[in-house]
């Protein structure tokens, strides 16, 4: 399967049981599970949006909203979940790339994400530290990134960035 393959849509009610059943097995563990499940209780799944092939969701991404000194910032890209065997076939590429015009199209100025920097790199994520942002979670410095979604967005601002209290104890 390549990213050809892939058909990358909306989250709908009826996927909850496959996308549940996906990111326990993409992350070997229910924490990300139940935290999709408490955004989505909370109304804080801003964007959700599920990749399938041939019908069978294998992949879901979600955005929630981050704050800065309090005041609405952006959206924060977490959890990314692909199922095991449909890893390194193009389907987290196509998810965060259909999420990130999905925040566009939303008129999200900022995302931020905990991640790899060679993998969200790709999609124009920088260290948030250049923009003189800093994570509520303690991690090595690059690992914090953000991406301007429209341009200066971020000018004149900097600080502490929190994710939605559904993150708090995950």
């Amino acid at each position: 399967m390549t990213i050809a393959s892939w058909r990358v849509r909306l989250e709908v009610p009826a996927d909850v049981d496959a996308v549940r059943d996906v990111v326990i097995r993409a992350f070997e563990r229910t924490d990300e599970a139940r935290l999709v499940a408490a955004l989505r209780a909370a109304g804080k799944a801003t964007i959700a949006l599920v990749g399938e092939h041939g019908g069978r969701v294998a992949g879901h991404v979600v955005f929630s909203p981050v704050t800065l000194a309090g005041a609405p910032l952006g959206l924060g890209l977490a959890p990314l979940a692909v199922a095991p065997e449909a890893q390194r076939t193009g389907l987290g590429t196509a998810l965060v790339r259909a999420g990130l015009d999905a925040c566009r199209i939303g008129r999200a100025g900022v995302v931020v994400v905990l991640g790899s920097p060679a993998y969200y790199g790709r999609f124009g994520f920088v260290a948030a530290e250049r923009h003189g942002l800093c994570s509520e979670y303690d991690v090595p410095p690059g690992v914090f990134q953000v991406l301007e979604l429209r341009p200066e967005a971020l000018a004149g601002r900097g600080g502490l960035v929190r994710y939605a209290e559904e993150f708090a104890g995950f």
